[in-house]
């Protein structure tokens, strides 16, 4: 249900809306007038008459644009909604006619909307003109330095909100969980930093657990629950030493969400139980398989998936469709569906680069580690492996010298290169094991880069540029930040794609060029992924309930015919709702509406 109130404050923002509304015999009259009544704002806009500084005139502009194809026939017709029907009811006080979802987001948007076409975002409102731009020379440049220096020492206090695992403090308190943790399973130091002895000691149930850390009744139940369905689930003793030990997820709630289940995610896997390759195969794997193990979307690219399984699942695993289990017996595929794949790999030229991924590939037995890369470095062509792994994160243990002379055999610079993809998801958990885990690949001459998850666990302000300024640091170059995909098991960790755009506009661009330089990107199912940084998607409605629905383009776009992928968001007003219950003041994501 939504506050009746919000009706009269969008109006009243454009009373002229609503007159024409009201004056509308039908929905199509509406059309006519609406967007007709936009386009002369559009052209009075375009003659630059206002007073308004430049920056509010281009998100004035911005906001007409969105609104007329929000309104447009050819949205109706891709959603299968019809926004302005909406609008009209509304302006005719015909509420017995209202959807039943209708809800306080979609007058938030609404309303933002409305100021925005209206010049009137207020989002500079307390912003002062620069001083600097009406001075000249020495002068000038002193007092622009002056701002750049408060605008940065602003941006590192909530920088230093995020607690690191390389810090003074985490690094006692995690000498401490280990300690307890060993004393638990009557092990030895020798046992920890044996990768072997961590695979064998693989948490599996809240029971163990427990015993280890504080759970909530919420965590409790969700583990129970998700193992009783049979749900994967598993820690390793060293990223257990990684939560801390009290509950409430102060510090380590990204650390617990990676792996601790939520009780809405494990209720809908376990409807998709007995049907988990034909439901939750969300990027359509099965549609870009030309062979087993292999997925090709990208002219020079395939992904080859030798092993289907991990030391520890991430909750929101792009294939927890095919994963039974962790480390589970039989994930390691079988020589000859292995060297069939390899072979196809061999037959298509065009292929120059492998993405060897699963699952974990480094957790497979060290000679087929080596198997594998012999047999993909004797192709000709390919000229780059990389290695999709998680283990320096969650088992830096397994990083070797063994393993470390197997991989950098098959690095030679000006031939082949050999590339680690990891997946580093907040600043916690970089610890000094995992520092030298990926010194151990650049000390070979091997690039490492991560890939991260946009999520409700990294997404508060300035989470993910401290993220990508430890890595650096660390030896790790910043490579991917995907949107949380559309999974309706994972919708409580989705966050709006305008918080994405926000972050990277408002936040990333404030660090130096090479720490800021992972791509924002939307993965596409079938398609590929979808740059948002170069705004190949459109925004074509807004439902009742406050979700955007967007259109997103092919990466074939201009170069060959293929279709769009229309996709629901989740609503801005529920996640603002979320921050705000973890303590955020959301006047400081005002912005985030006007990134359509």
């Amino acid at each position: 249900m939504f506050d009746k109130s919000y009706i009269d404050r969008m109006f009243s923002i454009y009373p002229s809306i609503k007159t024409l509304l009201q004056e509308s015999k039908n929905v199509k009259m509406a059309r006519f007038f609406v967007t007709r009544y936009l386009e002369e704002l559009t052209q009075v806009l375009n003659t630059d008459k206002s007073k308004i500084m430049p920056v509010e005139w281009l998100l004035q502009a911005s906001c007409l644009t969105a609104f007329r194809r929000i309104l447009s026939v050819r949205s109706e017709r891709v959603v299968k909604f019809s926004l302005l029907r909406l609008l009209w009811l509304l302006a005719r006080e015909s509420h017995d006619q209202l959807p039943s979802d209708l809800d306080d987001g979609f007058f938030e948007e609404m309303i933002h909307l409305m100021h925005g076409i209206k010049g009137e975002s207020h989002i500079y409102d307390a912003v002062p003109y620069p001083r600097f731009m009406s001075l000249q020379g020495r002068e000038s440049a002193l007092m622009r330095s002056g701002q750049l220096d408060d605008m940065m020492t602003a941006n590192a206090a909530l920088m230093n909100r995020y607690p690191c695992g390389l810090d003074a403090d985490v690094r006692t308190e995690r000498a401490r969980n280990r300690e307890r943790i060993l004393s638990f399973f009557n092990a030895t130091e020798t046992d920890w930093q044996d990768f072997e002895w961590q695979k064998r000691n693989v948490i599996r149930d809240a029971g163990t657990l427990e015993k280890l850390i504080d759970l909530s009744e919420a965590e409790r139940a969700a583990i129970q629950q998700a193992r009783s369905a049979k749900l994967p689930f598993g820690i390793t003793p060293f990223y257990v030493s990684l939560m801390d030990r009290a509950g409430g997820r102060s510090r380590d709630h990204a650390v617990r969400a990676q792996v601790i289940p939520p009780l809405d995610y494990v209720a809908a896997m376990r409807t998709h139980t007995h049907e988990r390759p034909q439901s939750l195969d969300f990027m359509m794997e099965h549609d870009t398989s030309p062979v087993d193990l292999i997925t090709r979307r990208y002219p020079g690219i395939v992904i080859l998936k030798p092993y289907n399984t991990c030391s520890q699942i991430c909750v929101y695993c792009q294939r927890n469709w095919e994963i039974d289990d962790v480390l589970m017996p039989g994930a390691q595929a079988a020589d000859e569906t292995v060297n069939a794949a390899i072979e196809w790999i061999a037959a298509h030229p065009a292929v120059t680069e492998v993405l060897i991924t699963g699952g974990d590939p480094l957790i497979m037995p060290d000679e087929r580690i080596h198997a594998i890369l012999k047999q993909i470095a004797a192709i000709e062509h390919v000229e780059r492996i990389r290695i999709g792994s998680r283990t320096p994160v969650v088992l830096p243990q397994r990083i070797t010298p063994e393993l470390m002379q197997i991989i950098a055999a098959f690095h030679e610079p000006g031939r082949r290169e050999i590339v680690l993809i990891t997946h580093f998801e907040h600043s916690y958990e970089i610890t000094p094991e995992a520092m030298a885990a990926v010194q151990q690949f650049r000390c070979r001459g091997m690039s490492v880069y991560n890939q991260t998850v946009f999520t409700v666990e990294n997404s508060r302000r300035f989470e993910l540029v401290e993220l990508r300024r430890r890595l650096r640091l660390i030896g790790v170059d910043p490579y991917y930040t995907f949107n949380t995909k559309g999974k309706e098991e994972t919708r409580s960790y989705r966050v709006p794609l305008a918080r994405l755009q926000q972050e990277v506009n408002e936040e990333a661009r404030l660090s130096p060029g090479l720490v800021r330089t992972d791509e924002p990107v939307y993965n596409v199912p079938r398609l590929g992924k979808n740059y948002v940084r170069a705004q190949h998607h459109s925004l074509l409605t807004i439902l009742p309930d406050g979700r955007r629905v967007y259109e997103f383009h092919p990466w074939e776009k201009n170069l060959a015919l293929a279709d769009t992928y229309i996709d629901i968001d989740v609503s801005i007003h529920e996640y603002l709702q979320e921050l705000q219950r973890r303590g955020e003041n959301i006047d400081d994501y005002k912005t985030i509406w006007y990134y359509y």
